[in-house]
């Protein structure tokens, strides 16, 4: 059994609903072992920067509800490729050593990572340098590989799925074609899971490249049948067979530099042209980001948090706590960091099985 005495937990990457659920869960399940608790502020950049902070438990009371995460966060940190100023610049340096100095300062034996793809590749990083590290796989994605569910997904789906309920009666009422545009990057979960929760016609997901002709000729068979609207999801990486995914900018000097968007606007336009059907476009973006965690995702994220400490506990460090058959397991960070998970095609039986169209078929 380890024995660790203090032990720090960071944020890393975009917001996700239920991180502070998360942090809370880690805080008291040391303090129930009789460990001292640092939160590392926004990201991996307080690591370097030494921004790091012990919390009591004051600090994580009444935070389980919240949105967002009391210690920050980032998505442009790393410490192996850190940005320090110079000559009216930047230059990149590996700062990992100056990170572990900060940590072994204050006594900080473990690390709690709660992050997606990009911070499971930076905790990859330090386990291999020695530090024992467990990870939290936090995404709205859904899309990191050896888990049935990341939390934040599920407030996410609840989001888009509303969204879906409002734009119904909108559409309805004047006869368009309304689409909803959502997150995911190169994975199609939302988009199936609030597609199908909210009663979509059309789902568009990258997994399955879409022809524009099919989605053309199932919102007309809805026409031909006496549907005067339709609801169409779009996930922001879908794109056309023989195309490419739409980018609505390339930011450099970001761990992210391709940020997708635009693809549902982009449909609308070509929809109304090809069907003559007034379209409309609404873009959910950050939304799906923020605001209170739902109670699956409150409870998920404490399953987590407890999980992950049990791991450090036992000595089971270079994990990542993962949800397996409504278990909570340990798996390798190594075989995951860098891995996609994408909507398994056979789950779209469901879907075809009760008339939705998915822009393979006409």
């Amino acid at each position: 059994m380890a024995k660790f005495k203090s032990v720090g937990v960071l944020t890393g990457g975009g917001d996700c609903p239920g991180l502070n659920a998360v942090i809370r869960s880690v805080a008291r399940a040391c303090f129930s072992h009789g460990i001292r608790v640092w939160g590392v502020r926004n990201g991996f950049g307080g690591l370097v920067e030494n921004d790091i902070v012990e919390l009591a438990d004051k600090d994580i009371s009444g935070i389980l509800p919240r949105g967002g995460t009391i210690l920050g966060t980032t998505n442009r940190d790393n410490p192996f490729s850190y940005a320090v100023p110079h000559e009216g610049g930047y230059v990149y340096k590996d700062m990992s050593q100056q990170a572990l100095t900060n940590l072994r300062t204050r006594g900080i034996e473990a690390l709690v990572v709660i992050g997606g793809d990009g911070s499971l590749r930076i905790a990859n990083e330090f386990d291999q340098l020695g530090l024992p590290v467990v990870s939290v796989p936090k995404t709205i994605d859904n899309d990191i590989p050896r888990t049935e569910r990341t939390f934040g997904f599920d407030t996410a789906v609840a989001c888009a799925s509303e969204a879906l309920d409002r734009l119904h009666t909108t559409a309805e009422s004047h006869h368009r074609v309304m689409l909803l545009e959502v997150m995911g990057r190169y994975a199609g979960w939302i988009a199936f899971y609030s597609g199908m929760a909210g009663g979509a016609d059309v789902i568009l997901i990258p997994e399955v490249p879409y022809k524009i002709e099919a989605v053309v000729a199932a919102i007309k068979a809805r026409r031909a049948q006496g549907k005067l609207f339709s609801l169409v999801v779009v996930a922001e990486g879908a794109y056309p067979v023989g195309g490419e995914m739409t980018v609505a900018r390339i930011v450099e000097n970001s761990p992210e530099k391709v940020r997708l968007g635009g693809v549902g606007d982009k449909l609308a336009h070509e929809l109304e042209e090809l069907t003559g059907f007034e379209s409309r476009c609404t873009v959910l973006g950050h939304l799906q980001r923020g605001g209170s965690p739902t109670a699956y995702d409150r409870i998920l994220s404490t399953r987590y948090g407890v999980a992950a400490v049990d791991a450090l506990v036992a000595g089971k460090t270079g994990t990542m706590v993962a949800l397996q058959k409504n278990s909570i397991v340990t798996v390798p960070i190594r075989d995951i960091a860098g891995q996609p998970s994408n909507v398994p095609l056979e789950a779209l039986h469901v879907g075809r099985a009760i008339g939705v169209c998915f822009g393979d078929e006409v």
